[in-house]
């Protein structure tokens, strides 16, 4: 038995529960959870957002130690430090054969396994794949990497989503080159790495937007040269900052659709807006046929940030070693497990950074 949150039914308050793990079976990874990171896209999956099977154990940026491996795990061992990859690469797609993996067809294949069981004997599903909000969690051999040395495994958790999310959205969707100019829109856990990495690609100025004034001070630790309320004259704000051409790149980081649109809108002619914030169904953005043709600026998508996991890793763990990403000051409240119905508030308000359930 391990205590784990678990979202009854989507709309429901999550429970804080016994729930009972099986043992690995083949293919399969036990891990005892060090820390879990509180995601976005956790509160997306209660309010239906996005839709998994549940009930379900949730989260799904995460890192700890391997306690037992199934028949055929060769790659890590019972003792090993592993992040969780929630988002498994299959290889065999068409998108994994063409070098997309993080678009691949299978990666949330996954979802709709018996994870686990509650006290009662009800079947639970484990979320995004991995199920972090738990003690414990065991998943399939290919959603567990080996931990970078050198990087506590609490800190480590981050690496799982808000890191991989924000660095790739920075240096593989919109490919920022040194001397560009960025905004980045909400200063969240994933809005505070895209911060970071630009600063690593060298760009200027970096102009962070979030509704929060309490933000500031997070966005300027972690590379802002400007800090913006965001309000009507958001755009207008940082063509001021930049020349009056607007920025070379946007990252959108909230998915809402006004935030969308004042993203698109703040960068240059020939700029481009990268979208990572996951919006409902009911968040339409709007243009019109001659601002397309005369902005000639590009809109594009970005799913986990691009990133291919085991390339992107090593690359990330030695930016940290050498102390240009600060995993530590991302995270502004460390809690336990019962704390993370008010993460979500917290989330909700827009206040904060990356909440750390750490076990």
């Amino acid at each position: 038995m391990v205590r784990a949150a678990i979202l009854p039914a989507v709309g429901a308050p999550l429970e804080i529960r016994d729930i009972v793990l099986p043992d690995p079976g083949p293919g399969q990874v036990r891990v005892r959870l060090a820390a879990a990171g509180v995601c976005h896209s956790d509160l997306s999956l209660t309010d239906g957002t996005m839709r998994v099977p549940v009930p379900a154990v949730l989260g799904h940026e995460g890192a700890g130690t391997v306690l037992a491996v199934g028949e055929g795990v060769t790659h890590v061992s019972p003792g090993d430090g592993v992040v969780l990859n929630w988002a498994p690469s299959c290889g065999e797609c068409h998108h994994c054969r063409i070098g997309e993996v993080w678009l691949c067809a299978k990666a949330l294949a996954g979802v709709g396994a018996v994870h686990a069981h509650d006290a009662d004997g009800n079947e639970l599903h484990p979320g995004l794949n991995v199920a972090a909000f738990a003690e414990e969690t065991v998943v399939a051999a290919n959603c567990v990497l080996p931990a970078p040395a050198g990087i506590p495994l609490p800190e480590a958790a981050l690496l799982g989503c808000a890191v991989l999310t924000g660095y790739g959205a920075v240096h593989h969707s919109a490919q920022v080159r040194p001397g560009e100019s960025v905004a980045v829109f909400g200063v969240g856990g994933v809005g505070l790495a895209a911060l970071q990495a630009a600063r690593i690609a060298g760009a200027g100025p970096i102009v962070a937007v979030d509704v929060s004034p309490a933000k500031e001070e997070l966005a300027r630790a972690a590379g802002a040269t400007d800090f913006v309320l965001a309000r009507d004259t958001t755009a207008k704000q940082i063509r001021g900052l930049t020349g009056g051409q607007g920025a070379d790149v946007a990252v959108e980081c909230v998915g809402r659709a006004a935030t969308i649109r004042t993203a698109w809108e703040s960068t240059r002619r020939g700029g481009r807006t990268t979208v990572v914030g996951i919006g409902g169904k009911d968040q339409q953005v709007a243009f019109h046929a001659l601002e397309i043709f005369h902005f000639a600026r590009t809109l594009s998508g970005c799913v986990y940030g691009n990133s291919d996991p085991a390339r992107d890793l090593p690359v990330i763990a030695e930016h940290v070693r050498a102390g240009r990403l600060d995993l530590g000051s991302m995270v502004t409240d460390r809690i336990t497990l019962d704390g993370i119905p008010a993460a979500f508030e917290v989330m909700v308000a827009g206040k904060g950074g990356r909440s750390l359930v750490v076990f």
